[in-house]
């Protein structure tokens, strides 16, 4: 049986090769990269979001969503604010729609429909220390997203479904809250 390699040298290069990655990947860390809060704090407030938008209860949907980035990511704990070393405050400054793609054509023809709406929504986070309040970090955050318009498929009707544009709106909030909360989440654990 002959082989290019005799098996005295396969077996050489073979444990040079093993030393080789066991040197150079020993310091590399598998697993969870170093993350925290800046200060290393390990217990968090977050009271209900400031809503100065005009749309009601979507203060509710953002504080849940960053309280269960925090339960999911176990970098801190949530507490009460008599036992938070940090407080995470939330400002909803604003919720914008606006309709895109205009149509005047199909069953409601001579009418202006819009073919989907826009939303844009702004929130301001502020990491504040809990003992005396000093603010350790301010940001704010913008997220936009479409969404496609109800239509009314029927000739001779001129009026789109204000329930299903209601329910599809505050479903898109609902995706925008998580995503941008987890966003926040990131930025305010990464790599302090």
């Amino acid at each position: 049986m002959d082989s290019c390699f005799s098996r005295p040298l396969f077996f050489k290069m073979f444990l040079s090769a093993s030393a080789f990655f066991l040197v150079h990947c020993a310091s590399y860390q598998w697993g969870k990269v170093s993350r925290g809060v800046p200060g290393d704090y390990h217990q968090v407030h977050v009271p209900i979001f400031k809503n100065y938008s005009m749309e009601p209860g979507v203060e509710v949907e953002f504080t849940n969503a960053l309280v269960e980035e925090f339960e999911r990511g176990h970098i801190a704990s949530i507490k009460d604010p008599s036992q938070a070393e940090v407080i995470v405050e939330g400002e909803i400054t604003s919720v914008n729609y606006s309709p895109y793609s205009l149509d005047t054509t199909g069953p409601t023809r001579g009418f202006l429909m819009a073919g989907g709406y826009s939303i844009t929504v702004n929130v301001k986070i502020r990491l504040k220390r809990a003992a005396d309040g000093v603010v350790l970090i301010e940001q704010d955050y913008s997220q936009g997203r479409n969404y496609t318009a109800p239509k009314v498929k029927t000739v001779g009707l001129n009026s789109a479904n204000s329930l299903y544009n209601l329910s599809a709106r505050r479903q898109n909030i609902q995706v925008m809250a998580k995503a941008m909360m987890a966003d926040v989440h990131d930025r305010l654990t990464d790599n302090f």
